[in-house]
Formats: C-alpha cells, sequence, structure tokens
C-alpha cells in the first residue's frame, strides 16, 4: 500500500486527500501542514506549505510513495525540484514552470509570442506611466499586481479614481509586495475553469467548472479566493471547449517545452467566452480553489494512477467522469477578503461532517479550507471557512442540497453567497 504526502492545508487539499482516500492503492495520507477536516482523512503534520527542506526531509525519513502539491506558493519556493533532486516522486511542476502563475507579465508575454488568445495587455513599473497609460484608455480597466497574492491581486476599477488608488497600492505601496503591473482591456461573457493534467506536450482534459470571484451575491463586492463553483457548466459548448483545448491548453503546454520549461501537474485556464470566442483571463500552475472541490468528487478513475502517470511520465490512464453534477457554496468569515476575525465556533450537524463522491449514496461533502479542532469542536481560522457541496441530477437539485446543508452549519461569524450557479440556473 501507497504512502502519500499531500502538501497544503485549504479545501483543495482536503479534496485531494478526499480523491486519495479512494484509491485501492493508497494506505496511508500524510498532510502537511492540513487541517482540522482533513485529520479526519489524513495524519496532519506541522511542516509549512512552503518549507522545501523541512517536507523534503519528512518525505525522506517517511519512505513516502508520492507527493502531490496544492498550493501555488509551495510550487514557487521550488518544492518539486528539490524533491527530485532527492530522488522521491512528486506531482507538480518546477518553479521555473510556477512561473506561468508567479508571473502574470511572463504569463501574458508568453501568450503574446505564441498566438494564444487573451485580452490587450501593457506592463508597468512606473506609476506616472502606468496612470497615463490607463487614462488613455477606457473603463472598466484590469490591473494585475505581476506576483502572487492569494487570488486577490486582480482589481477592476470602474473610474480613474479607482484605478488611481489601485495604482498606489500596487506600485507605491507596495500592498502586494515589490512588483510590477499589468494593464488590460476589459473582456466580457461568462467565465469558466479549465483544468488540465499535463505531463510536458501531452494535455488531458477534466471536466469543466464556473467559479465566482466576487464577494456579495450579484457579482458585487471585491475579488476574492472564489465563494462557490459548480461542474459541469452547461453555457460552455463542446464548440468551445474544443477550441480551449485546441488553441489554449495544448498550445500553452508546446509553448513551456519550448521555452526551456516544460509544464507537469495541473494548468489551470481561467478563461472567458467572449463574442470573439474564447480568451484567456488567467493562468494557475495548479488545481484550482474552490473548483477542485467540485471537480474532483465527479473523478471515478484512481487519481493515484493520474497522478503517477504524470509524475513517472507514463501512459495515462482513461480518464471517466460521474454524470452526476456538484454544487458548492463557500461559507466565509465576515470581513473576507478583507480583515477578519477568527476563533468563532462552528456547529456543523454529524449527517454531513464526512466529505463523499458521487458514487456514494450521501447528497452533500463538506470541505474544510480554514479550520482548527479543540476539545472535540471546529473553531474558524482563515478567511474561507468551509466549502459545503450539493451533488444532483442537475444543477439546481444540487444547489438546493447545498444550501441546505450550509444552512444548517451554525456560527455567528461566517457570510456566504446564496446564489452560486445564477448564470445557469
Amino acid at each position: 500500500m501507497k504512502k502519500v504526502l499531500v502538501i497544503g492545508g485549504g479545501g483543495r487539499e482536503h479534496a485531494i486527500v478526499d480523491a486519495l482516500s479512494r484509491s485501492p492503492q493508497v494506505g496511508k495520507i500524510y498532510c502537511a501542514p492540513g487541517n482540522a477536516g482533513i485529520s479526519a482523512q489524513a495524519e496532519c503534520v506541522a511542516i509549512k506549505d512552503t518549507d522545501v527542506e523541512g517536507l523534503k526531509d519528512f518525505a525522506l525519513a517517511n519512505g513516502i510513495d508520492l507527493a502531490v502539491v496544492g498550493p501555488e506558493v509551495a510550487l514557487a519556493a521550488g518544492v518539486v525540484d528539490a524533491f527530485k533532486n532527492a530522488g522521491l516522486r512528486i506531482f507538480g511542476p518546477s518553479k521555473a514552470a510556477a512561473t506561468i502563475e508567479a508571473s502574470k507579465d511572463f504569463a501574458k508575454q508568453l501568450m503574446a509570442k505564441y498566438d494564444i488568445p487573451t485580452a490587450a495587455f501593457e506592463t508597468f513599473e512606473d506609476y506616472d506611466a502606468a496612470l497615463e497609460y490607463v487614462k488613455k484608455g477606457s473603463f472598466p480597466v484590469v490591473l494585475k499586481y505581476d506576483g502572487l497574492a492569494a487570488g486577490k491581486g486582480v482589481v477592476i476599477p470602474e473610474t480613474l479614481e479607482e484605478a488611481e488608488e489601485t495604482l498606489k497600492d500596487m506600485l507605491l505601496d507596495d500592498k502586494f509586495g515589490k512588483g510590477r503591473v499589468v494593464v488590460e482591456e476589459f473582456l466580457t461573457g461568462p467565465e469558466f475553469s479549465f483544468m488540465c493534467f499535463v505531463d510536458g506536450k501531452d494535455v488531458y482534459p477534466m471536466t469543466l467548472s464556473q467559479d465566482h470571484k466576487r464577494a456579495y451575491e450579484g457579482d458585487k463586492g471585491p475579488n476574492t479566493g472564489g465563494m462557490g463553483a459548480y461542474s459541469p457548466v452547461p453555457i460552455i459548448t463542446d464548440e468551445d471547449l474544443e477550441f480551449s483545448l485546441e488553441h489554449v491548453m495544448k498550445p500553452t503546454a508546446a509553448a513551456m517545452v519550448a521555452e526551456g520549461c516544460p509544464f507537469t501537474g495541473v494548468l489551470y485556464g481561467g478563461l472567458m467566452k467572449t463574442p470573439q470566442g474564447p480568451k484567456v483571463i488567467e493562468f494557475n500552475c495548479r488545481f484550482g480553489d474552490p473548483e477542485t472541490e467540485v471537480v474532483l468528487p465527479r473523478l471515478e478513475t484512481d487519481i493515484y494512477d493520474i497522478f503517477s502517470a504524470v509524475a513517472d511520465n507514463t501512459p495515462m490512464p482513461e480518464i471517466k467522469w460521474s454524470e452526476k453534477v456538484t454544487m458548492g457554496f463557500v461559507m466565509a468569515s465576515k470581513g473576507y477578503p478583507g480583515d477578519y476575525e477568527k476563533g468563532y465556533e462552528i456547529e456543523i450537524p454529524h449527517s454531513i461532517t464526512a466529505p463523499r463522491h458521487c458514487g456514494e449514496r450521501s447528497d452533500v461533502a463538506i470541505y474544510h479550507m480554514g479550520t482548527s479542532l479543540k476539545d472535540g469542536k471546529y473553531y474558524t481560522s482563515g478567511g474561507r471557512v468551509l466549502m459545503v457541496v450539493g451533488f444532483g441530477d442537475n444543477l439546481q437539485e444540487a444547489h438546493d442540497k447545498a444550501l441546505a446543508a450550509v444552512e444548517s452549519i451554525k456560527c455567528e461569524n461566517l457570510f456566504y453567497r446564496r446564489d452560486i450557479g445564477w448564470r445557469v440556473l
């Protein structure tokens, strides 16, 4: 039986642990650092996801057969390179390949060079030059901090005043760190998340999902890491999917090979179905969060086989997906994505405490994103706290089951959007 180490401690990692727990090949799962919910399915290890040496030493000492990396910060820190140099098997891209997410400018320059459809853009280091460029354009405009910002480094100002304030945050006050700003044209149309398993030039698509980035109902409020998701996405046609695979995901994988930093792992395409066809909003170098929590429960193939095929560069098994549909609601701490308080007790009915997947009878799964456990009770410990996922034969059924479960969870400091899936319902 295989020993697996999952690196990370959020809802995405909980969904990965949950999927691995369904593999008959996996006997022991560790998660570093994990969280309170994950501890029900894996042994949590108190090692930070960016402690590359600590993670490597743990894997060597405990005979880990395969490591799986969740968060972008671990990938950008070079954990995959360190594991491979130590002779360890690991699923995820190298530090060089992770630049496709770690630098928005790198991704945009790559798309421009290889004719991958995306919004027009310019990159700036100087505040005055950036402001001058924005003044000449139209509103809304998209401003992206060039580095990693936990899903919060994208702002879409509607006015010049908002743009000035945002550019000041990013270029003068270093709110996200020292970095450049990518100024993009504003595209319109529904967004969708297209994740693919990638092994160099070989690209294996996952089922589509759609995330909800804005904090409040009606797509109002600031951008977040995601407030809910569902899968599949009926408003995206087979033609859209085929175009996105052939003109976006496959050419991007080939471009990374050509640039000398071949990509292995999960390539996430955040795409928009514009009037001119699908275009890239962003690339991520890992599973999306919260999309993973609605996509992996629909996976019927043994995920250990998939991870192994990519890690070892061996033939990929046929990837099969359930016909069931999924919809998930994020429960977040009041104040998120800004300042919020921690340590509020959460009462979760016993009937929904364990994750489930579509092949089982349960109608609901719960994934922990930011929780802690003390004396047998759960407490809030992050901005996004829980992701509650409903399963159904259609999206309305999945929506209703998830929302009923959300409403049964008691905590005085959580909020959520009730309108997840509103575009298709």
